[in-house]
């Protein structure tokens, strides 16, 4: 339905895509998805016919852009932009029937089969109560959905979204997205360019990952979205895990630290305060190792999505000898050794000896987080915050950066 073949645009010396070739086949719902900057726009301007490439060819079923007249390709593609906002005081209706003008001449009065698309486009969207209300007194939202009312109107056979939900709350956001796979599934070939990765996922057949004016790869979400290739594309470092809702490929980005720490850490500990630890030193661009910890706790969850080295034991038993091997040869290994809530890490006698000289060592909590520990336990606990760096999740980072074994601060 849409074949784009070495296409190339430049502003000026910037160019923007760079020899682009993509197919689209009909009726397919493609998320075009990509860093800001990467080209996402020129990319539907050049599809639509607004914006002639410098190089390279668009053909729409066959037929070669270039050579269709304006009101010809306004008859095969309908565009939604990103701004929504008219400059004039239109009604919503006028708005709407403002998507027949490729189907009749300059001076041709509207006709009953342009009342009929224009009364349609409404009934789709669900916009009948918007019709006579002025287009500059409506919401952003509802500016978004008289505008897709419009390229409905318009009754083509190709369909282009620029970022659809950018304005919209969380529940238009799905509203919008459920239409236009509606759509799709009636037949109209949808291309779309989708902010957020986990709704591009769930509601794109495929996506093309745009990056440096190019096309990085295509296919299906779970193909295209791993997280080296975001890495690269976004310089993010993310968590990709399948949505247990809706089945689909969930991208969750992690902050990433101002200052990367080159120290290895073994992290001891267990519960969400260990987790969220976790993902810090991760997003610091620090090498991590961790456990050992029970298949199930959330530390183990989240080193399994981050691709973190993981020491398992058997949950609610004493460590047995490879266990403690293993976590003993990782606790001499590492740098520093971060210990996340230590008054569950030091109940464990076998564990709390590896720990008991280990120096440097930071130790996470939070306040409000702290768990109730045996009298023993809390004893042993603060004997660990008193030899370490003591620290709340937000700070472990800088933590690790000053962490010096004891002998050194003492001097």
């Amino acid at each position: 339905m849409i074949d784009v073949d070495g296409v190339s645009v430049s502003f000026g010396d910037a160019t923007v895509l760079d020899d682009v070739s993509l197919s689209v086949e009909r009726g397919t719902f493609l998320g075009l998805v990509g860093p800001n900057g990467a080209g996402k726009t020129t990319f539907l301007r050049a599809v639509s016919g607004a914006l002639p490439p410098d190089a390279g060819t668009i053909a729409l079923d066959g037929d070669l852009l270039d050579e269709l007249g304006s009101k010809a390709a306004s008859r095969r593609v309908a565009v939604v932009p990103q701004d929504t906002a008219v400059s004039f005081g239109f009604t919503a209706r006028d708005v709407v029937a403002m998507g027949r003008t490729p189907h009749r001449g300059r001076f041709e009065p509207s006709s009953r089969e342009d009342s009929r698309a224009v009364d349609e486009a409404f009934a789709r969207v669900d916009a009948e109560h918007l019709a006579a209300r002025r287009i500059d007194e409506l919401s952003g939202g509802e500016r978004q959905t008289v505008t897709i009312a419009r390229a409905l109107a318009q009754e083509t056979p190709i369909l282009l979204l620029d970022e659809p939900t950018a304005s919209l709350d969380i529940n238009h956001q799905v509203e919008t997205l459920e239409l236009v796979a509606d759509l799709v599934a009636d037949g109209k070939t949808v291309v779309a360019a989708i902010h957020d990765l986990s709704l591009a996922a769930r509601y794109c057949d495929e996506l093309a990952l745009l990056a440096d004016g190019d096309i990085v790869a295509t296919g299906l979400p779970e193909s295209v979205l791993t997280r080296d290739r975001l890495a690269d594309s976004f310089d993010a470092r993310t968590v990709l895990r399948r949505d247990p809702v809706t089945e689909s490929l969930g991208v969750t980005t992690l902050a990433r630290q101002p200052d990367a720490v080159e120290r290895s850490v073994h992290l001891v500990g267990s519960g969400s305060v260990a987790a969220r630890t976790l993902e810090r030193l991760v997003g610091a661009d620090t090498t991590v190792t961790v456990g050992p910890v029970a298949p199930g706790d959330a530390l183990a969850e989240t080193a399994s999505l981050l691709g973190v080295e993981t020491i398992e034991r058997y949950p609610h038993e004493p460590l047995d000898d490879p266990t403690l091997t293993a976590a003993r040869e990782a606790i001499d290994g590492a740098a520093v050794v971060a210990v996340a809530n230590p008054g569950l890490v030091a109940g464990d006698d076998r564990l709390y000896e590896l720990l008991a000289g280990r120096s440097p060592l930071v130790v996470v909590e939070e306040t409000g987080d702290r768990q109730p520990a045996p009298e023993r336990a809390e004893s042993r606990a603060e004997s660990l915050r008193l030899r370490g760096e003591a620290t709340d999740v937000r700070g472990v980072v800088d933590a690790v950066g000053r962490a010096r074994p004891l002998v050194e601060a003492d001097d």
